[in-house]
């Protein structure tokens, strides 16, 4: 139980003393390397305290810019050396569709994969790869993340005291699910 897993540990993370703390720090290195997406943070933080949503959903915005800053700079001065990194771990393919949604989409490919489950880290490292203008890639940044961050908080903060029991019920299909869209997303990319 893949997911199952790691949202137990985010469960233990966001009833922890320091949950925001560690939101901040799961928020940072998704946007550059993390495999854990912020979203499994953030819904049981808002959870756990629907009141702080805005507040919650606000620290994962910023500081996931602020990690997405840091991959572009990764990309822009140190490609050569990620590139090979990158499709080790088994992320060539996607790291190959981002460079496509660039040269197809511009600017709105960072704030598609800000607002989608599609890894964020790829563009950030992608838009620096293409030289994409800085803040261009850091206005396109915000309006993906905030977009993802405030809707996931927001609709937490409304439905999730209510629907956590059922989410925890259903979490393996949940992950699956959105791998599953994940992919046929990518599929119908290609197809087009």
């Amino acid at each position: 139980m893949i997911f199952a897993g790691i949202y137990d540990r985010c469960m233990v993370w966001a009833a922890h003393k320091h949950a925001e703390r560690y939101l901040i720090g799961v928020s940072i290195f998704e946007a550059i390397f993390f495999p854990v997406p912020t979203a499994l943070m953030l819904i049981p933080m808002v959870v756990a305290r629907p009141k702080k949503a805005l507040r919650f959903s606000t620290v994962a915005m910023v500081t996931s810019v602020l990690g997405g800053m840091v991959g572009y700079l990764l990309g822009y001065v140190a490609i050569s050396m990620i590139e090979p990194w990158i499709i080790n771990v088994g992320w060539g393919d996607k790291y190959q569709t981002a460079q496509d949604w660039f040269m197809d989409y511009g600017m709105w490919a960072v704030v598609i994969a800000g607002f989608s489950p599609i890894p964020f880290k790829l563009f950030t490292v992608s838009a620096g790869a293409l030289s994409m203008p800085f803040g261009l890639f850091v206005l396109a940044a915000i309006i993906g993340r905030s977009a993802h961050f405030y809707l996931i908080g927001l609709s937490m903060a409304w439905a999730g005291p209510k629907m956590e029991p059922v989410v925890r019920r259903y979490i393996e299909w949940l992950g699956w699910l959105t791998v599953i869209i994940a992919i046929v997303a990518y599929v119908l990319h290609q197809s087009s």
